[in-house]
């Protein structure tokens, strides 16, 4: 019978981490790649039975999702984010499709649920990642907004992933700070053309009209206009951060 390996990437994620490994205990391995956290998060998962293995992230998700890829000892590989919980639903839908041992990538329908707000539309609508997929040809690629690929037919699968969004504002922009940081930097070594008008100027107001008008982002009150209006300032602010990267090597 073939087995699954859920991976988790974490740091520091002492609030979230025991919640997500319950919710994966149907599998045959447990693996948390810890970015050195400096608080329970080891423990707690070495508590509920989980490997834990320290890795540095090095700034690299695809980098720290191709190393556990090659430590696994399962036949198949589920990601899992250290604020997601997989439903009752999800897990018997994975454990068949693992026991059957048919081939395939696994896309997930993803839900997120706020603390304190309910918000179902705009950049936070729900979503579909692909996560299962047997370990054999599996790789990521991506420096940033990564994602897993492997050489099989991809099939939606009905149950449900739940993502638990941030826990304040504080969380929220620091990740905001880390994710735009790594873009720009990513554009620059991709040489992506930044133009002042057309990526700083223009390319937010699009975003803003994309996800509060065309993807419904008003429907969630004002709580919606907040995040269509981060979902711009996200975009203005990585394209600034390169901008400047390039003015900084002096190739603008």
């Amino acid at each position: 019978m073939s087995s699954l390996s859920v991976i988790i990437l974490a740091k520091n994620e002492e609030k979230n981490i025991g919640d997500c490994i319950k919710s994966a205990k149907f599998a045959d391995e447990i693996l948390i790649i810890d970015d050195y956290s400096t608080d329970s998060t080891a423990s707690i998962a070495k508590t509920l039975g989980a490997r834990v293995v320290e890795h540095s992230l090095n700034n690299s998700w695809e980098s720290q999702k191709n190393f556990a890829i090659s430590i696994t000892t399962g036949e198949w590989i589920f990601f899992l984010d250290a604020d997601e919980r997989i439903s009752s639903n999800l897990a018997d839908e994975i454990s068949k499709i693992v026991q059957n041992n048919t081939y395939i990538c696994g896309i997930i329908r993803r839900y997120n649920q706020f603390r304190h707000y309910t918000a179902t539309h705009g950049s936070v609508r729900p979503d579909k990642v692909l996560r299962l997929c047997p370990k054999k040809g599996a790789h990521v690629v991506g420096r940033i907004h990564e994602q897993l690929e492997a050489p099989y037919e991809e099939k939606v699968l009905s149950g449900k992933l739940y993502h638990r969004t941030y826990e304040n504002w504080e969380q929220y922009f620091r990740k905001f700070n880390q994710y735009t940081s790594l873009l720009a930097q990513q554009y620059v070594e991709q040489k992506k053309t930044i133009r002042f008008v057309s990526h700083i100027l223009l390319r937010p107001l699009w975003a803003f009209i994309k996800i509060y008008l065309i993807q419904g982002g008003f429907r969630d009150g004002k709580i919606g206009f907040v995040l269509s209006m981060n979902h711009a300032f996200y975009t203005f602010t990585k394209y600034v951060k390169a901008y400047y990267l390039y003015r900084s090597d002096g190739e603008l």
